[in-house]
């Protein structure tokens, strides 16, 4: 049973054709990716990351990303985002069409440096520049922040949260829309999330709404509940728990959209995703990445005898 978006209690956004690819060395073919993101629609997802708008030569996996972008925003209810690091990117993305537009800004300026090749005075530039662009010529869509590193780095090691809120403070000032911690290499632990989640909404108030955790030392569950536990309702996950960032040592191991859905389902919290649709469209995943590591307890396991997941029983 699929339910709509005002009958759910949490938002699952789904980043495996963007976060998830990115991270495999095999190319996906385009028609697989398309039949990949319809089965997770029809699953109930309603928000898609499908791709990065990105140097070809550097990620031949999203070189189709404006394909994708185009068949994904014919899919009825689906907000359709992507992922830019920097302003020539974000103009391409923008004239696609698409919903949301998400920047990549590193607490961890050696991580910046690595990842997008900007300084943090030179990614904040490129923030104020994209919104002034959004504001003038494309007022339908959204600015997010995805605030990479923000529990830890593999590159420069701890990243205090002082430096994570004085760059959530500075991107806030562009006038973004939305800002979303995220543990990039799998470093958070649950009393990390508790300590540091209340500190970026005291400054950045509504704006910080979501999450993206990795799985890469198995704490990605645990630190959904303890985000759970300081008002975050909406979380990033990876189908067959693809992904991670190819600029970051170690960064493995998305949250795997499965259990994920698994885990809220089973404490009453309802996404709105058909969780056995969702294990079945592994086939399509497989198909299309044939031989690639899926990841899941989920999957693995089968669902428990007598499951009713709250969507359901809603």
């Amino acid at each position: 049973m699929v339910v709509t978006p005002a009958e759910t209690d949490v938002t699952i956004v789904e980043v495996g054709p963007r976060d998830g690819l990115q991270s495999v060395e095999r190319t996906m073919p385009t028609p697989a990716k398309l039949r990949w993101i319809d089965a997770l629609a029809a699953s109930g997802l309603r928000e898609i990351q499908v791709g990065s708008f990105v140097s070809a030569r550097a990620l031949p996996q999203m070189a189709d990303c404006a394909d994708v972008v185009r068949h994904a925003l014919t899919i009825e209810g689906l907000q359709v985002s992507v992922l830019v690091p920097n302003l020539r990117y974000a103009e391409i993305a923008f004239d696609t069409g698409v919903h949301v537009l998400t920047i990549p800004v590193s607490v961890s300026e050696p991580h910046s440096i690595a990842n997008i090749r900007k300084t943090h005075d030179e990614i904040v530039d490129d923030v104020r520049a994209i919104v002034a662009l959004r504001d003038a010529r494309y007022p339908d869509a959204q600015v997010a922040i995805g605030l990479a590193t923000a529990f830890g780095c593999s590159i420069q090691g701890a990243v205090p949260e002082d430096d994570v809120i004085r760059m959530a403070n500075r991107v806030a000032a562009c006038g973004v829309d939305s800002i979303h911690p995220a543990d990039t290499v799998g470093f958070a632990n649950p009393a990390q999330v508790r300590r540091l989640v209340p500190r970026l909404r005291d400054a950045v108030g509504g704006l910080c709404s979501s999450i993206h955790f990795h799985d890469t030392r198995g704490q990605g569950l645990a630190n959904v509940v303890a985000a759970l536990d300081v008002g975050i309702r909406t979380f990033d996950s990876s189908h067959g728990g693809l992904g991670g960032c190819p600029y970051a040592p170690g960064a493995t191991g998305n949250i795997v959209t499965e259990d994920l859905v698994f885990l809220l389902e089973s404490m009453g919290l309802r996404t709105g995703i058909d969780l056995e649709r969702l294990i079945d469209a592994r086939a399509v995943l497989a198909e299309g990445l044939p031989g690639e590591p899926l990841h899941g307890h989920v999957a693995e396991a089968g669902l428990p005898k007598g499951f009713v997941p709250a969507t359901a029983a809603a």
